[in-house]
């Protein structure tokens, strides 16, 4: 008598395939029980092409009258400078360049020209509509600056982590939390005069070292974090409803109500990741996922983001966790940073996945093998 019937062997191997993930977190990543279906990643310690990051350094120029400040704004190639870690294989320490190592936006004097020079970059992906973004960033100790980690869609759909380096001082380290709304736009651009505005004082001096900046944007509030530490949440009419895409700054119009300056000598801002995990609102990327994601509750489908307590460690041996610098996790996703597991493609990226290759071969010899014993 045959160890198996026939449609016992299919049913069995029906239910393996079923129950398999491919690939893992093929269905999404998970930030409080939240699933967001995208990744963005980009390790800035360790690149120095920034057109591999999914990242574009931003060309252009505001005169003051439009830049709402006694400046003008110009941003330029020049004040964006990847400085990556001498050794690929460090997590800390002084830049190829000098100084501190990670993306740098530099705004300078603008000695007798009336506009400022400043650095900016936006990511290419502008589908990105709620999720859970974070930036690992140092900011500047020169007075005179706005450097800021932001969501933004245009100047009335913006979700803003702005720092004003005149405002740092012994006793006072304030992040300004902001969403930039159509009532702030009716306000002269002031969304301080909005219930979408609020300070908060920070228990670091942001221009000592590496922090966690965090905003988690859902359909009906906003919440803000530093170093995994909850700070506000904001809620109403101002919280955006549109895709956008997300961006880095660091500028000066020389307006004494907010940026001050310009400074006297240049101001680095220095950032050593994004990571960003949300969902898109575009219908391929949607597409996509449906067809990777064969079944939410399979093993391993969904990845949970871990979260962290504290600045992110400086020490030569602290590695910073990224899913794209693990194998066989970020199918299909947009990566950077020296992965080898990943082929760039564009924007996009797509991993060897050598875990799904070993699963199917190994269930394709138990297909064969239960078929010889029926």
């Amino acid at each position: 008598m045959p160890l198996f019937t026939r449609p016992i062997a299919l049913l069995s191997t029906a239910f393996l395939f079923a129950s398999v993930a491919w690939a893992d977190c093929e269905c999404g990543y998970t930030v409080n029980g939240t699933l967001y279906t995208e990744l963005l990643e980009t390790d800035f310690l360790h690149t120095n092409q920034l057109n591999e990051t999914g990242w574009m350094t931003q060309v252009y120029s505001v005169e003051s009258d439009s830049a709402r400040g006694p400046f003008g704004k110009a941003a330029e190639a020049k004040q964006v400078a990847p400085n990556p870690l001498k050794s690929r294989y460090d997590w800390a320490g002084d830049g190829i360049d000098g100084g501190d190592a990670g993306l740098q936006l530099i705004v300078s004097n603008p000695g007798k020209s009336g506009m400022i020079p400043m650095g900016e970059m936006a990511t290419n992906r502008s589908d990105m509509r709620y999720g859970s973004f974070r930036a690992a960033i140092q900011l500047t100790g020169q007075k005179g600056t706005c450097g800021a980690f932001f969501w933004y869609l245009n100047n009335s759909h913006e979700i803003d982590m702005e720092f004003l380096s005149s405002q740092f001082n012994e006793s006072s380290h304030p992040v300004n939390l902001v969403l930039q709304s159509e009532e702030s736009v009716k306000a002269g651009y002031d969304a301080g005069n909005t219930n979408d505005f609020d300070t908060y004082q920070l228990p670091f001096d942001p221009s000592e070292g590496f922090n966690e900046y965090r905003f988690d944007w859902f359909e009906d509030r906003v919440e803000f974090y530093a170093n995994g530490v909850f700070l506000k949440s904001m809620s109403g009419e101002g919280v955006p409803k549109d895709p956008g895409h997300l961006m880095l700054s660091q500028w000066s119009n020389g307006d004494p109500k907010w940026s001050g300056g310009p400074p006297k000598q240049d101001a680095v801002m220095t950032v050593s990741y994004v990571k960003g995990y949300f969902n898109s609102s575009d219908t391929q990327r949607q597409g996509d996922w449906k067809n990777r994601c064969k079944d939410i509750n399979a093993p391993n489908a969904t990845c949970e983001v871990p979260e962290i307590t504290g600045p992110p460690r400086t020490n030569t041996t602290a590695k910073t966790f990224f899913f794209s610098q693990q194998q066989n996790m970020t199918v299909n996703q947009t990566v950077s940073g020296g992965n080898p597991n990943t082929i760039e493609s564009g924007a996009w990226s797509i991993h060897a996945s050598t875990q799904s290759i070993s699963t199917f071969m190994l269930l394709s010899a138990l297909v064969l093998f239960m078929n010889w014993c029926s």
